[in-house]
């Protein structure tokens, strides 16, 4: 297939995971909402134990006091742990909350930050141009996935890094949302989908693979109250939904797969 045709498959495949609408309609709280405080303790984990290969090729990329484009930043958690190396940060995201985060943590570090707010590749102009981009855990938010890579390409002198799990971020509840409503969610896209489709637009793509560092609940309670966000049920039902997963077999959860793929500049 070429760029086009798998492009729009993996848009295709995004979008069969909307959640049915007369699901959606009695959702007492938004289902795809993410905590600020959360991403902001993956960040400061990451900052303190940073390690793993997505950090990795990007600072073996990044000139020591470079810019760094971190697209789909959050609280910072693939860019603050490199910065003493950093001379200069441009973080884009789409929440203002997260970008607070992470310019509060940028400012502690002596970190000069740019924050723009909005989506990639939207955005891209205000950005300006980076030695190297990273995005992370962003991938599966962005139908059309040729034109966030071919703009974050078009951004930088030096290197892509893009950080995603091996599959959809909410692949894991699939047999609890078959169970609580009757409903099979999608398998596809998978990270794979992402390489194929930056390879067909020419990219010289390499990929890395490990496990995640970090598990994804601490205690089955709070592996019960996102469960009840997400799948839009009250959360009166959270003991229900700690049992169910029980006696499914789904706790503790398996830590997913993270997968890092990069490319060098097609100029250089």
């Amino acid at each position: 297939m070429d760029a086009e045709a798998l492009n729009e498959r993996w848009r295709q495949h995004l979008a069969s995971w909307a959640i049915p609408p007369e699901i959606l309609a009695v959702a007492p709280s938004d289902p795809w909402g993410h905590s600020p405080a959360r991403f902001a303790a993956r960040t400061d984990r990451a900052v303190a134990e940073a390690e793993g290969p997505t950090l990795a090729r990007v600072e073996e990329a990044l000139p020591d006091g470079g810019t760094l484009l971190d697209v789909g930043a959050g609280a910072g958690a693939a860019s603050l742990p490199l910065a003493g190396r950093i001379g200069r940060l441009i973080a884009v995201d789409t929440s203002p909350a997260m970008l607070a985060e992470l310019g509060l943590r940028a400012e502690k570090a002596g970190l000069e930050a740019t924050i723009v707010e909005g989506s990639w590749p939207e955005v891209a102009d205000r950005a300006g141009t980076a030695d190297v981009a990273v995005a992370a855990h962003v991938v599966y938010n962005v139908p059309d996935l040729a034109a966030f890579f071919v703009a974050l390409d078009d951004h930088v002198t030096g290197r892509v890094v893009v950080e995603l799990p091996d599959r959809h971020p909410m692949s894991w509840m699939n047999l609890l949302w078959e169970h609580l409503h009757g409903v099979r969610r999608p398998v596809r896209p998978i990270a794979e989908d992402a390489v194929a489709l930056a390879a067909a637009l020419g990219f010289d793509v390499r990929v890395e693979e490990r496990e995640s560092p970090i598990e994804r609940f601490d205690t089955i309670e709070e592996l019960a109250t996102s469960v009840c966000r997400r799948a839009c049920l009250d959360p009166s039902r959270e003991e229900e939904v700690a049992r169910t997963a029980m006696e499914l077999g789904m706790w503790p959860v398996p830590r997913d797969r993270w997968v890092t793929l990069w490319w060098n500049h097609r100029g250089r």
